[in-house]
Parts: C-alpha cells; structure tokens; sequence
C-alpha cells in the first residue's frame, strides 16, 4: 500500500484513541510528515524497534507498541503452557508515553493470558536483564530510546538468559508482529481486571534489593574503598533517566559516600531539558556537571544515559579541568584493575576469556594477552557477547571476566545479560579511588597503559540518512564500498578485507578465510601498518558509522596518524556519496 492509502485507513478509523487522533489531524496537509508516517512500517529485529514517536505505521505510538507486543504474545503462545504462564518482564524509561507503553504491552499480553511483571516506575535497562533472570521470566520488555533524543521512543526485547533476544527466535517474532497487521484490531484487556485475576504483577523494591545486592559484588578490594571511597569527592549525573532510581542507591551501599548528583539533571524529565542529546558520549552532556565538579573540587565525574546502560566518565587533571575519556580508554581501564585483582588474589582462571565487539580498542587485547588471558571478537550488539556468556556457562570451556563496546557499554559480571552503567559506575570509582590512593588520576591509569602496552587512538564517525529514502542511501553506499573498493587509504595498503556480509576474509593477495561470525553488513579493512578501519550501518539510527582504531609509539604519532586515515576515509566517501 502506498503512504496515502495507509494514512487512510488511520484517517477513517472510527475507534481510534483521542490523544492519537489529535496528533493525526495535525498532521493533515504535511505530506512530508505523513510519507515518514505512513510509507513503511517500523523496523523490527534483534533488537526491537526505535523510532520518533507520533500517529502511523513508521512511528513510535499505542498501537505500533500494542502491534509488537502482539507479536510477542502469538510468539509465547507457541510455546509450551509451562513457559508461556512465567510471563513477561516489563520495565521503561523516563520518556514522554514510556510507562503508557508498557502498561498497553501488560494489556496486550494479558488478552493472551499471559502473565506479566511491571515495575511500579521507571527502572533501568540492565535492570530489566536483571528482571528476567531474577524472576524466572520467559521474556522481556524495555520501553525505551536509551540516549536518543527527546522525540524518539523505543520497544526492546529480550530473552529468557536476560540478553537481548537471538537472531532466530527475533526472526519468528518479527513475523508474527508483520502478521498482526489491523492494528486496530489488536486486542488489550482491562488493567484492573488483570490485576485483580494476578495476571498483571507490580514489582520494584523487591528487584531492586536483589538486583543491588549484586552490583555490590562487582566491586574488589573493600579496604581500598574504606579508606579512600569514603572521601574521594565524586559527581554523578543519571542526564534526566533512570539511573537516578538506582545508581545513588548502588554508591552508598559500595561504600562511595562523598558523591553528589547534579541536582538539576537528577529530575526524570521527557524533555531533557539541559541538554540536547542526552548522551554520555557527547563531551556537551557534562557541562553541568563539570560546572559542579570544579566548585566542589571533585575528582571524578560520572554520567550515565536515560536508561543506564552507556557510562561516560570525566576526571579532573592539575589545572582544574576535566578530561574526558573515551568509551575504549574505560574500558580499558576497568579491564586491567579487573584481571590485575584477580591475579593478585590467585583467581584469574586458565581458561578466562574477555568479549568485545570488533570495532573496539585493540588495547584491550594487548592487556589480556599479557595477563594470559584470551580476546574473543563479536559483532556490534551487546546481545553477541551474552550468547558468548550463556555458551561459556553452558560449555564450560571459558570463564566470561569482562565485556564491553567502543560506544559507552560495558559489563563485569554477568547477573545481567546487557551492558550495565550501574555496574560500571560503582567498579570505575573503585579503579578511580585505587589510582588516587597512589597520588594518581584515572587518566594517569591511561597513559601508564599506553606507556606499557603503545598509544592507541580510535575515534567513531558517521554519515546521517533522514528521510523516507534514507535506507536507500544508506544502501548504496555500502555497495559503493563493495563494487568500488578502495585500494588503499592514505596510500597505506590494505592488508586484507573483511566483509562480514559473507563471512569472508580476503587478503591482499587474493586468498580467502572464512570468518567465524554470523553474517552481517560490515566491513573491515585491515592496514599495513596495523590500523584497521570499519563500516557499518546502524541497526537503530538513520547513519553509517566509520571507526578507525590505530597506534604508535608515541601519543603525537597515535593522533597525527588516526587523523590522516579519518581524511582519507572522508574523501573515499565523499567521492562515492
């Protein structure tokens, strides 16, 4: 059907809510709105869908929200009765119609008898993962567009391990949720009578003492922060989400009592209103709390996104101002105060493994390679690395020590099955107080690494496709890459291609390997000189990402070369665009 056949049928809906019928007639005579409305419906796949909120098939509402809950719920109705009656895990974040949402997901789910466990108010992503596991659930639901901005919203699902759902069990969902197509037609039962029948369950504090208990565990060395985390001065900022449920909570039961929350942003608001993209990756996220680290002198600043599953972090240097570190350089961090810990007190198994995605810092593998211990590469998504974990508790064969992406998310122990920023908050103060206690900063903790181990550099860009012909462009850039294949990048060699497409490596003379990963639309390009670089379009926005990950001896050499490739990357692409 085309976009004005599909706005029709909304137009002429007889039974539609009122809120979403106002927002539609507002809509009436903007053509460009309505083609982004109504040419297509909303992608749906590992990792559920996200997308700007508003009235039509392509977009975030009740009725595409109760349209993919349905699908879920013909999924578990294929399962046997056992499975289906553990039900559901609902959580959601602190967007406009998050908890409408996931209250419309519980109606949808309860048509189908189908029990279904809603957290009393917002929670965050991880613990949601948490959820699932926790209470023996069959599935999960997050409403959430974790560090987008404030017009998008998003449906997340996950599995019964707690991990974002694999690509099989996605697949026949994303059929049933294609099949449910009158969404108008979707059936929802009446809240109060589900709960009066206990089908529909309000939990929170009872998760929330568990799931604690747990993040208490990630950290080590007690005594160290006993006598250092006590004082250690700290900011925190959860930028309007939901870390402010849970993540002051998780400081002081670690022992971190000199910390502040930015006041200002510790206020769940829809409209994220101090900054523009509530992200922790954007250096523009920690003005405020720079701001309030220099007045109270703070040594470590920390913010997480609106559903705590990214950690950004900033530390103060000997002029007063803050550094930001980068997600690679946290990571790295936390990973060699991990296995160092760990072999210190005799616990660093032989059989230890670390899970990272592909276009994350080969620093991290130079510091497990020196601790014995074994790098296993994933495609990007953190789903890749918890079915790393369910088969090494299912094989036996490797111990998960520490996951992590380039993009802000990490995880230390694997009670959750997502990266988790409130982990990672409590652990970096922990690595951060182990530095001060030696007179040294979390940015002193990086270079010591790269003095040890190289400088590294990295640095993620990417290219923005709006419109209804983004995809399409989006497309064909990736076939310029294929069919118009550079032969080199800044007249550096290319060494080998892989192109996860069709699980292949090609070196540069011509011989093929094939690649131990599911199949994917990226590509890798691997330098002479060790530099790799790597293309791949988002599964969540409308862009193509480029990352480019070198070193050298020294921190000059690392930029001057890291800024070179990315030249060159932006003149390839400029003359295929």
């Amino acid at each position: 059907m085309s976009w004005q056949e599909n706005y029709a049928v909304w137009k002429n809906q007889a039974t539609m809510l009122p809120d979403v019928r106002h927002e539609l007639d507002a809509m009436a005579g903007n053509d460009d709105a309505l083609e982004a409305a109504f040419s297509g419906p909303m992608s749906f796949g590992t990792a559920g869908m996200r997308g700007v909120m508003g009235p039509g098939i392509g977009q975030m509402n009740v009725y595409t929200v109760r349209q993919a809950t349905e699908g879920v719920a013909r999924y578990l109705d294929t399962l046997d009765d056992a499975t289906k009656q553990r039900g559901v895990a609902i959580s959601f974040d602190s967007r406009y119609h998050s908890t409408e949402f996931a209250h419309e997901a519980a109606r949808v789910l309860g048509a189908h008898h189908i029990p279904s466990f809603v957290f009393d108010d917002l929670r965050p992503t991880p613990e949601l993962s948490f959820a699932v596991r926790h209470l023996h659930t069959a599935m999960g639901i997050m409403i959430t567009a974790s560090h987008n901005p404030k017009q998008y919203n998003g449906y997340k699902i996950y599995g019964p391990d707690g991990g974002q759902m694999p690509p099989k069990a996605s697949d026949k969902i994303t059929e049933f949720v294609r099949s449910a197509k009158d969404v108008f037609a979707i059936q929802v039962a009446d809240e109060q009578a589900l709960r009066a029948a206990k089908v529909m369950h309000i939990i929170g504090e009872n998760v929330d003492q568990a799931y604690l208990q747990n993040v208490v565990s990630v950290t080590i060395n007690h005594d160290l922060i006993n006598q250092v985390g006590k004082t250690m001065k700290l900011i925190y900022t959860p930028l309007h989400g939901t870390g402010k449920v849970i993540g002051e909570r998780a400081l002081r039961k670690a022992g971190f009592e000199n910390f502040t929350m930015v006041p200002e942003q510790a206020i769940a608001d829809p409209e994220f209103p101090t900054v523009d993209f509530p992200n922790p990756e954007f250096p523009e996220a920690f003005d405020m709390a720079i701001a309030l680290g220099k007045q109270e002198g703070a040594d470590l600043l920390v913010a997480t996104d609106p559903d705590a599953d990214r950690l950004g972090a900033a530390v103060r240097q000997p002029d007063g101002e803050y550094q930001l570190l980068t997600g690679n350089q946290i990571a790295s961090i936390l990973l060699a105060y991990i296995l160092k810990a760990r072999k210190q007190a005799g616990q660093l198994p032989a059989n230890g493994r670390v899970v990272k995605s592909i276009v994350s810092t080969e620093l991290a593998t130079k510091i497990a390679a020196a601790y014995g211990v074994e790098m296993k590469n994933v495609l990007t998504g953190f789903k890749f690395i918890a079915e790393q974990i369910h088969q090494y508790e299912t094989t036996h064969d490797h111990t998960f020590l520490f996951g992590f992406e380039e993009s802000y998310g990490y995880l230390i122990k694997p009670f959750v099955r997502d990266k988790d920023a409130i982990q990672s908050t409590v652990l970096l103060a922990e690595v951060a107080a182990d530095y001060k206690q030696r007179g040294m900063t979390l940015y002193d903790g990086i270079e010591e690494l790269y003095a040890t181990y190289g400088y590294y550099a990295e640095k993620t860009t990417f290219e923005q496709f709006d419109g209804v012909d983004g995809a399409q462009q989006m497309a064909h850039l990736m076939s310029e890459f294929r069919e118009n294949a550079p032969q080199d990048f800044a007249g550096t060699t290319i060494d080998a291609v892989e192109d996860f497409s069709t699980s292949t490596k090609t070196a540069a003379d011509g011989t093929t390997s094939a690649i131990d990963l599911p199949q994917s639309n990226v590509l890798k390009y691997w330098l002479q000189d060790g530099t790799w670089i790597c293309i791949r379009p988002s599964g969540t926005e409308p862009k193509v990402k480029f990352y480019i990950g070198t070193s050298d001896h020294t921190a000059a050499a690392a930029k001057q070369r890291l800024s070179t490739y990315e030249q060159a990357l932006k003149d390839y692409v400029a003359s295929v665009n």
